[in-house]
C-alpha cells in the first residue's frame, strides 16, 4: 500500500475527520518532498526537526500551522509506521504574536444580519445566537434541533466532543419554515431515487435505511444532489461553507463596516456580549465548546468597556472640569 493510502486508512481507522485526514496526509506529502522524496523509514527526528524549523524560518507558518505539522508526524510514526517517535524540541519555533479576536457591537450584527435573506440570513444568525462554529452550523441534522427544550446539540465538534448550546426563541419561527420547505424537497428526492445522506463512521452498515431517514437530513442541505464518492447513491452534502462566507464578506462590505468580520467573528461577539450582559465566564466556556478557561477568558480584554476594563482617569478628569465649567 502506497504510503499515502496508508495515512488514509489509519487516519479513519481512528475516526479522525475527514479534514484532519485530508490535513495530516498533506502534511505528510510536504514532509517527504522536503527530504528529497525519501521514505520516512529512513529518516527520524533530526529529519522531522529540520522539515519544522524550515516552516518557521522560510515558510513563516503560525504557531498552529507548525502545530499541526508535529501532530500529522507524530501520527505517521506512531499510526502508520509503527515507530515511536518522540516529539521533537530542537527545531526553531513559530512565534505567533497574540492577538485579539475582532467582535462587533449588536448595531453592527444587525446592520450585517439586515444586509443577508434565506438560508444565508438563518444561518448567520445562528452563528450569533448560539456561538456555534461556521461548519458545526452546516453539519447539523434535523435530530440535533430540539424545539421542545430549545437545545441544539453540537455533534462531534472542535476536539470531536459533543456540546449542548440554545436554540434562540427569536428564529425558530423561520428555522420551522425552513425545515418545513427542507422535508418537501426530501420527500421530492426520495420520490426521485436518492434523499440519501452520509452517516457518521460505520451506522451506514448497521442501519442500512438510516441514511434516507428524515431524522438524518442535513438542516442546510446542499442545491444539488451529487453521487456520494464512496457509495455512488445520489445524495446531498450540506451546504458549501464558502457560499456563507462569499455573503457575509459581501453584507460587511455594504454595511461599511470597517472591521475584519467573518463569520467567525459573529461567534467572537456571541461571546463577548454574553461576557458583557453579566453571564458567568465558564457557563460561556460550556457554550463555546472551549476545553480550557483561559481561551474563554480572552474574551474578557475585549468587553465594550475601554482598554481591559478600565475606565480612564482623563474621563475622570473632563467631567471634574465640565462640572466647574458649569
Amino acid at each position: 500500500m502506497r504510503l499515502l493510502d496508508s495515512v488514509r486508512v489509519a487516519a479513519r481507522r481512528r475516526h479522525l475527520s475527514r479534514r484532519t485526514e485530508e490535513a495530516y496526509v498533506d502534511w505528510v506529502r510536504r514532509f517527504v518532498h522536503h527530504h528529497g522524496t525519501q521514505h520516512p523509514n529512513e529518516m527520524g527526528e533530526a529529519e522531522i526537526s529540520d522539515f519544522l524549523s524550515s516552516l518557521a524560518v522560510r515558510g513563516r507558518v503560525s504557531a498552529p500551522t507548525q502545530n499541526q505539522a508535529i501532530s500529522a508526524l507524530i501520527f505517521l510514526y506512531r499510526d502508520v509506521i509503527g515507530r515511536r517517535i518522540e516529539r521533537p524540541e530542537t527545531f526553531v519555533r513559530a512565534r505567533t504574536p497574540k492577538k485579539l479576536p475582532v467582535v462587533l457591537t449588536p448595531a453592527e450584527v444587525r446592520q450585517i444580519l439586515e444586509r443577508l435573506t434565506g438560508v444565508k440570513w438563518l444561518v448567520a444568525t445562528l452563528l450569533y445566537g448560539t456561538g456555534m462554529r461556521l461548519l458545526e452550523t452546516l453539519q447539523l441534522r434535523i435530530k440535533d434541533v430540539d424545539f421542545a427544550r430549545n437545545e441544539i446539540l453540537v455533534r462531534r465538534a472542535k476536539g470531536g466532543r459533543d456540546r449542548v448550546t440554545m436554540l434562540p426563541l427569536s428564529v425558530q419561527p423561520q428555522l420551522r419554515r425552513h425545515l418545513l420547505t427542507v422535508k418537501a424537497q426530501h420527500q421530492r428526492d426520495v420520490e426521485c431515487d436518492a434523499g440519501w445522506v452520509a452517516l457518521p463512521h460505520a451506522l451506514d452498515r448497521k442501519y442500512p435505511s438510516a441514511g434516507r431517514e428524515w431524522a438524518w437530513q442535513w438542516v442546510f442541505p446542499a442545491t444539488r444532489i451529487r453521487p456520494h464518492p464512496n457509495s455512488g447513491r445520489r445524495s446531498r452534502h450540506h451546504l458549501h461553507e464558502s457560499a456563507l462566507q462569499r455573503a457575509m464578506k459581501e453584507a460587511v462590505r455594504v454595511s461599511g463596516i470597517t472591521k475584519h468580520a467573518t463569520c467567525h467573528t459573529l461567534r467572537h461577539s456571541f461571546a463577548t456580549h454574553l461576557l458583557e450582559a453579566g453571564y458567568d465566564i465558564r457557563t460561556v466556556q460550556e457554550l463555546l465548546g472551549h476545553r480550557s478557561l483561559r481561551t474563554t477568558m480572552l474574551y474578557t480584554h475585549v468587553l465594550n468597556r475601554g482598554g481591559l476594563g478600565v475606565r480612564s482617569p482623563a474621563d475622570d478628569l473632563a467631567a471634574a472640569t465640565t462640572k466647574i465649567d458649569v
